[in-house]
């Protein structure tokens, strides 16, 4: 009898040990960019020139973990490209502009601290001559809780003191969108507040709560109309939860995490717990917090609005939510995440992903007078100067103008 004990827990060292030490000489592989084949001499593509970029769409997320004292090297980058690009450029906030329950009340202990955290990003539009558009996310939403509604109309309040008008804050009022803007003749933005649809608690509906939409039906068939209204010209959807993912709200976890789950508590927490550690991951893939892809609320948007997008080529999807840089490519659209802003967490590689990285940084979109599109992902290196790690074409054909 002893001796099956002793066998068993050498059984069990034996794949202990295996797995850790599969972890330890594989980690440092999800550090690195991942690039799809066809996309592995992205670098010898050439920069458009300056003269042939008629406008470029800066896209941020997740950066609400800056303090203006302590901004992130990643803010002063695009700072600097924003007041290169002018006029002709927007750069567009996705959400989680404040860490970690949104613009909580002024009598409250971290009143100061959200306030900090969201001037570190407005401050970066100083002087800045383009379009300025924030968006909201769980967490400005209190984390996806009750009073959630209340947190976001005091960011909204906030934001509009700094700029002195309505039209950063988008959608208004908590309200679901879609909230439609003209860039230029040839490039519209929608707006849709994807966190109204899986939020728990208040969410604004109707005139009374001066929205515009009156019910989901609403919702879906305005969102259709304004992209029938765009078909002949190029169209750019933001919002703050992504379509695809390939990171921790699509189901995709480090090998650390289901290893070590401890470490998620405290950094240094490295206790192997291989097996029972898979257990929160598995949740989160399969049935899901309402932040998660899994979960029916997020899936019941998702699915519906795929549905509609799948409509309309050369579309361009744009969330945060996953604190890193992914470029995805699903049929004639294209999809983006860009929630590294203030914080990075693993992404891996999948099925349609051009190129993903778990790196703080940002992504910009230049839309040229020859009608291409080319994408390009911008990072901070160590000393804080930029980096260019990935270039790429969105699409080729000059949409028509109406």
């Amino acid at each position: 009898m002893e001796t099956q004990v002793w066998e068993y827990f050498l059984l069990v060292f034996a794949l202990i040990s295996a797995v850790v030490s599969w972890y330890v000489l594989t980690r440092h592989k999800t550090k690195r960019p991942y690039y799809v084949k066809a996309e592995r001499d992205w670098h010898k593509r050439k920069a458009a020139a300056e003269s042939h970029i008629d406008y470029s769409v800066f896209l941020i997320g997740d950066a609400g973990a800056n303090t203006r004292e302590n901004p992130e090297p990643t803010l002063d980058i695009l700072r600097n490209q924003l007041l290169e690009s002018g006029k002709q450029s927007a750069v567009f906030f996705l959400g989680d502009n404040i860490y970690p329950k949104g613009m909580v009340e002024p009598e409250h202990k971290l009143y100061n601290e959200a306030v900090e955290s969201l001037m570190s990003q407005l401050h970066i539009v100083d002087d800045y001559l383009g379009r300025v558009c924030i968006i909201s996310g769980n967490h400005d939403w209190n984390k996806g809780r009750k009073g959630g509604l209340r947190a976001v109309l005091r960011q909204q309040d906030f934001v509009d003191d700094y700029f002195g008008n309505e039209s950063v804050f988008l959608p208004r009022n908590g309200c679901p969108g879609p909230t439609e803007i003209k860039l230029t003749e040839d490039l519209t933005a929608i707006i849709i507040n994807t966190q109204w649809w899986v939020h728990n608690g208040k969410r604004p509906i109707g005139k009374k709560d001066g929205c515009n939409i009156n019910s989901e039906e609403e919702f879906f068939e305005t969102l259709k109309k304004i992209l029938d209204r765009n078909k002949s010209r190029k169209v750019l959807v933001a919002g703050h939860h992504p379509m695809y993912s390939k990171a921790s709200h699509g189901g995709k976890f480090d090998p650390k995490q289901h290893i070590f789950p401890l470490t998620a508590i405290h950094k240094k927490a490295y206790v192997p717990l291989p097996v029972a550690g898979s257990l929160y991951p598995m949740y989160r893939k399969f049935i899901g917090a309402r932040e998660d892809i899994s979960h029916p609320l997020y899936r019941r948007m998702r699915k519906k609005m795929l549905q509609i997008f799948r409509q309309y080529p050369n579309l361009v999807y744009a969330a945060g939510h996953d604190h890193n840089l992914q470029y995805i490519r699903k049929g004639k659209q294209h999809y983006i995440v860009s929630g590294a802003g203030s914080k990075v967490t693993y992404v891996t590689k999948g099925k349609g992903a051009a190129f993903t990285h778990a790196h703080k940084g940002f992504f910009r979109i230049n839309y040229l007078s020859t009608g291409e599109v080319n994408i390009e992902a911008w990072e901070p290196n160590i000393d804080g100067s930029p980096r260019l790690a990935y270039r790429g074409h969105i699409e080729q054909s000059r949409a028509a103008r109406p």
